[in-house]
């Protein structure tokens, strides 16, 4: 089976459409990761007031006993 013949500009263009699609997942990756620091911090913010809630609640269940 006989290979392809490549040209120097064939393989340059590959090269540099393979860079492209590499910097796009780079920047995909940086999305991701801050996304995932915001859901992180959301996360948080929401335990935090879950916790809160939680007392209030129980303070006020065991007040009136």
């Amino acid at each position: 089976m006989p290979y392809p013949k490549y040209t120097k500009a064939d393989l340059e263009r590959i090269v540099h459409t393979q860079l492209e699609n590499l910097n796009a997942i780079h920047d995909l990756l940086k999305i991701m990761k801050l996304q995932n620091e915001l859901i992180e911090n959301a996360n948080k913010k929401l335990k935090d007031e879950i916790t809160d809630f939680k007392k209030r609640v129980n303070y006020g269940t065991n007040k009136n006993k």
